[in-house]
């Protein structure tokens, strides 16, 4: 019997199915072994930076499973995957099993060729790759131990820093910082109604926006004065490139752009059809696709699309770290359209195949016409051209893959040089210049990556970590630093500006690179960096100022209980107002001047531990109490019982403002149905919630109604579908809540 090891029990179920009888498959549920919470225990420092392993909890079972049929085997294979952390994986399961020669088999797709083809060629574990593994490992712990330690006595207890994470605040901070300061100008679209000689309608817009509303008001006095005519038409055929095949990057991006998926998110889902045998290995900077599938891609874009829509295409990436020995993110098996065992899956999937699809297909060809129009003055009149561009499609190329890729098409009337034009309407709508938008997920992907922070297998947990620590949260699509997270930031700015920076993250990359590659020595790489930043660390120690408070109050926030001046200060759930003498006076205000409250009893046992406590024996003294509480997102009420006791409710106060007094449209339909009478129907109530994704709106009745949209409604109903109105953007402050509901993207709508 031959023993196989891989990491996940999924991938042991599939490569189960292409092997025989004479092969034993078994998972060691990811890493068994992992350095230990504590510094000094965790890492041998003066021996030359040795790590200490200690089994995960929970693992031991696993251990001593795979120590038992290793006796058994005639040869034992570890298949984890092709990469650092999967050669980790390998060496740790060696090392801790005391298994003797074991081999190591490496594929980039589970199939049935790839899986034999691999068993005919095992090769040792790269111990250059492991050893590249565990020097990020040491490396951003022996970070994460200083700089949080630090941070612990100059900002707060409980706050940390990391190596790649501390970067990625700091990029998101600087972009809080220009929005911050910046001041919005204003400045006016002009808009005008025409119609030409056959009578057809057209909308012109000013190709110049003013600044200035005099100039404004000049423009739109000449336009109704003056005579109209067409001044020049412009053709021409664009072609549009398709986007190269999927790398870990272009995959996060594109799935939290369209599916809106977080690229954690996104990874998980891609790992399951990884291991299900569906797509390529996930985890790859390559843009290429193997010779032995591009036949397979021709012979599909061939079969669906025609032969005119087929144009092979060779992609190279132009980062400088790219393993172009593995492949782009593919399906495994070209002529299946649809897989995955659940929506997301299906969902990722299809973007995959699309993809895939679309790089090998010929150029789009779109034809475009710009009509421009201004006044036939007399008096020397002049003002800017106004204009229209229309296009339309002529060949699909590689968009008839990728549908969603496709942009709204504009048909204009055919107009011709010198064409008469009649005003019939034109008006001026005032806007602002807008600050620089936040990065999404999305964004902060496509940032790191131009940056060289990180690797691609790394982003996720990055965006993770930031907003797992409170450092960053999500604010509809886009990511919003917290107090913590913007004094955090700050503080390591100031101290530490060259430790989190861009090159210095990138070229620490470099040298990890360059161990995987066998160019640099592990310990070397670690001591060249540790002892120069553990002397930083010692001096800042001393040097650094204690972040006690972060400035004085406004001279409007007098302390509520002395009266005299307040501090801003930093506490778990953000910024807060603080008597100036702390501890002596224990006045507070939130940040916005209001007064905060402590912690009060409400008068009630807890539902959970405080009734019927006398039954179960308990003392009077020990059963719970509920307490109204004040957190991060308002206030709530817990048991005072905590931790031993979780209760939680929100308060209803709190409740009462979540309200929207707009009624559930699904509860009052299925009321309607069953002829219910409307003051027995329990119709629920769209309340606002917050979710991992931020904010949305949904039900009071859920779980029993599932009924869920993303924006607050207005309370009015939609004009094409019925379905409810909610809040929009300041471009669009309304929009239908239905997805297929053209109404839904009301600007592109035909005037």
């Amino acid at each position: 019997m031959n023993l196989i090891i891989v990491e996940s029990p999924t991938k042991a179920r599939t490569l189960s199915g292409f092997l025989g009888g004479n092969y034993k498959i078994e998972s060691s549920y990811g890493h068994i072994r992992d350095l230990p919470k504590n510094k000094k225990k965790a890492i041998n420092i003066k021996e030359g930076f040795v790590p200490y392993y200690e089994i995960s909890k929970g693992k031991e079972k696993v251990v001593a499973e795979i120590k038992k049929l290793a006796k058994k085997a005639d040869e034992v294979l570890l298949a984890t995957d092709p990469d650092r952390e999967g050669e980790a994986i390998a060496w740790h399961i060696k090392e801790t099993c005391g298994l003797k020669n074991p081999k190591r088999i490496v594929f980039h797709e589970i199939t049935e060729n790839a899986i034999k083809d691999a068993i005919k060629h095992p090769h040792d574990i790269d111990e250059n790759l492991r050893k590249a593994q565990e020097a990020r490992r040491v490396l951003d712990r022996l970070v994460g131990y200083d700089l949080s330690g630090l941070i612990w006595k100059k900002v707060r207890y409980g706050l940390s820093a990391g190596r790649v994470q501390s970067p990625a605040l700091r990029i998101i901070m600087e972009r809080e910082r220009e929005i911050r300061v910046f001041v919005p100008e204003n400045y006016w679209v002009i808009e005008g109604e025409f119609q030409t000689e056959k009578r057809d309608k057209i909308i012109l817009i000013c190709e110049e926006k003013p600044r200035d509303e005099k100039e404004t008001n000049r423009i739109l006095e000449a336009a109704r004065l003056n005579p109209w005519r067409v001044t020049g038409i412009k053709q021409s055929e664009i072609k549009r490139s398709p986007r190269p095949p999927f790398t870990t990057s272009t995959l996060q991006q594109t799935a939290s752009s369209r599916l809106g998926y977080s690229p954690s998110r996104a990874m998980s889902i891609a790992q399951k059809l990884y291991e299900q045998g569906l797509i390529t290995y996930m985890r790859t900077d390559s843009m290429t696709i193997s010779k032995e599938a591009l036949p397979e891609i021709y012979k599909e874009i061939e079969k669906t699309y025609g032969k005119e829509y087929l144009e092979p295409r060779l992609y190279k990436t132009k980062s400088k770290s790219a393993q172009e020995a593995h492949e782009a993110i593919r399906p495994t098996k070209i002529g299946q359209k649809s897989a995955g065992a659940n929506e997301e899956q299906n969902k990722l999937y299809k973007l995959i195949w699309e993809r895939t699809i679309a790089s090998q297909m010929a150029d789009a060809k779109i034809f475009k016409t710009k009509a421009s129009a201004n006044i036939i003055s007399q008096r020397q009149t002049t003002i800017p051209d106004f204009s229209v561009i229309g296009s339309m499609t002529v060949f699909l190329g590689w968009l008839a893959a990728d549908k969603e890729a496709q942009g709204e098409e504009v048909q204009i009337p055919k107009l011709s040089k010198g064409e008469s034009l009649e005003l019939l309407n034109i008006e001026s709508q005032g806007k602002q210049t807008e600050p620089p938008g936040r990065y999404t997920e999305a964004g902060l992907v496509k940032e790191l990556e131009k940056r060289e922070i990180g690797r691609p297998s790394t982003y996720a947990s990055i965006i993770k970590t930031i907003q797992d620590r409170g450092y960053v949260i999500k604010e509809g699509k886009t990511l919003k630093p917290t107090d913590t997270g913007d004094v955090v930031s700050s503080f390591l700015e100031k101290n530490f500006s060259s430790y989190i920076s861009d090159s210095f993250t990138a070229e620490m990359e470099n040298k990890l690179d360059e161990i995987a590659e066998g160019k640099r020595q592990y310990e070397k790489m670690l001591e060249d960096f540790y002892k120069p930043f553990s002397k930083e660390i010692k001096e800042k120690e001393k040097s650094a100022e204690k972040i006690t408070n972060l400035g004085e109050a406004g001279e409007e926030h007098k302390c509520p209980v002395c009266g005299g001046l307040m501090v801003i200060k930093l506490s778990r759930n953000g910024k807060f107002l603080s008597c100036k003498k702390f501890p002596e006076c224990q006045g507070a205000r939130k940040i916005d001047g209001s007064i905060m409250e402590g912690p009060k009893e409400t008068g009630d046992f807890c539902p959970q531990c405080g009734q019927n406590a006398e039954q179960r024996g308990m003392d009077a003294e020990k059963r719970g109490r509920l307490i109204e509480r004040e957190g991060r997102f308002g206030k709530f009420i817990s048991c005072n019982n905590y931790p031993k006791c979780k209760f939680i409710k929100t308060s209803p106060e709190e409740e009462a403002k979540k309200k929207t007094g707009v009624l559930c449209p699904l509860c009052g339909q299925s009321a309607e149905q069953r002829g219910t009478d409307a003051e027995k129907r329990g119709i629920g109530e769209i309340v606002e919630r917050r979710g991992r994704f931020g904010l949305f709106y949904s039900c009071s009745n859920y779980p029993k109604c599932k009924f869920a949209i993303k924006a607050k409604p207005t309370g009015k109903i939609c004009e094409f579908c019925g379905s409810l109105m909610m809040q929009g953007t300041k471009t669009i402050p309304e929009r239908c809540s239905n997805k297929n509901c053209k109404n839904h993207n009301p600007h592109k709508l035909q005037t």
